[in-house]
């Protein structure tokens, strides 16, 4: 079969499934079955060049079509500078949180000292305490995840990316006392979405961890267990970052206030939105 035909009939497959990325998404899965870039496979395409694995491409269409989340049928995630293992049970890592991540990066290397220290709390697939591990090579990098679902991928991207960053599993309302005030920069994405409210994407709701995704009545109770444990761990001076909802942000503003942070500030997201609020100890 023609690749392009073949990338042809995905793409308007996914259209009517109401996948956004539909074309993008036809190229990525051929590109991944044929073991090639996505360049490499557009520019096959360009040439009208054929290919053989078309049951498999047809299979892989189908399930997304189904909206199966790509990076479940691909197996990765590309965030920032890395590639990540990911799968069923570990929640996909999102483009929003590449600018949470940066302000964590940013706060790290503004910490004044050969060796500053960086927890993530449910750092799920590691996305961000790997980027802080990778991009600021001189921290010492702790992260937690409860869930052994989402492990299985977290350990093999941490052994993968930056075994001499720590990871342990556990709840993060105690996790790390052996680092109560010592720790420069502190950063979440913990689970924000309210129990009543069901996220539109399929890929989201049917496919991303519950664990993940849901943070109480008003989706801030992980937000208020960040929180408490940031006080802990923190030293004098040290930098808290949350992500959170776009509708969120005054909420977690007056949440950190009166739990006695300080600069307390909410930053926007690459489209605008309230993303992530920074606070210092």
């Amino acid at each position: 079969m023609k690749i392009q035909a073949a990338l042809q009939s995905a793409t308007e497959s996914f259209a009517k499934a109401g996948i956004e990325s539909a074309a993008a998404d036809a190229e990525i899965l051929l590109a991944h079955l044929l073991k090639i870039s996505r360049g490499e496979l557009q520019a096959k395409a360009f040439t009208d060049a054929e290919f053989t694995e078309t049951e498999i491409y047809a299979d892989l269409v189908g399930k997304r079509a189904q909206r199966i989340p790509l990076q479940h049928l691909t197996g990765v995630a590309h965030f920032r500078r890395l590639t990540l293992k990911v799968g069923p049970g570990v929640f996909v890592p999102r483009p929003e949180t590449e600018v949470v991540t940066q302000l964590a990066v940013d706060a790290l290397r503004a910490v004044g000292n050969e060796s500053p220290i960086a927890v993530d709390l449910a750092t799920g697939s590691g996305a961000i305490a790997l980027s802080l591990a990778v991009e600021v090579s001189n921290a010492k990098v702790f992260a937690i995840e409860l869930s052994e679902d989402a492990l299985e991928y977290t350990r093999v991207n941490f052994a993968e990316l930056a075994p001499e960053a720590v990871l342990v599993q556990g709840d993060l309302v105690d996790a790390f006392p052996e680092l109560n005030g010592i720790v420069d920069v502190l950063v979440s994405n913990p689970p924000y979405i309210p129990d009543q409210m069901i996220p539109i994407y399929p890929e989201v709701h049917l496919h991303d961890p519950s664990l993940a995704l849901y943070g109480g009545a008003d989706g801030l109770d992980v937000v208020r267990n960040v929180d408490s444990a940031a006080k802990r761990l923190l030293r004098s001076g040290g930098t808290l970052i949350i992500e959170h909802a776009d509708m969120q942000g005054e909420a977690v503003r007056e949440l950190l206030l009166a739990s006695g942070w300080i600069q307390v500030r909410t930053h926007k997201d690459l489209v605008g939105r309230d993303r992530a609020t920074t606070a210092l100890a």
